[in-house]
């Protein structure tokens, strides 16, 4: 069975957060103010799995072994 997880890694607070502060800069230009901004990045995947239990698991090992980088980032799963 496909269970469908939404991964989001974020950069840890305290972590600059270049990307952010350009898309703050652009958007200061065409007026908007912004008191705060930062980016994460989101995964859609769809895990053969057999129930919730194990799909979050695999999710999380996929984020410990690949798509975060612990030093700097934290993650959220969130099985859909």
């Amino acid at each position: 069975m496909t269970i469908n997880v939404k991964i989001t890694i974020s950069l840890k607070d305290g972590m600059l957060d270049p990307e952010a502060r350009a898309i703050q800069h652009a958007l200061s230009n065409l007026g908007y103010a912004t008191e705060t901004l930062s980016t994460a990045r989101v995964f859609n995947v769809g895990l053969d799995a057999d129930s919730a239990e194990t799909a979050e698991r695999m999710a999380t090992e996929m984020c410990n072994r690949l798509l975060a980088n612990p030093v700097i980032h934290s993650y959220e799963i969130e099985v859909i």
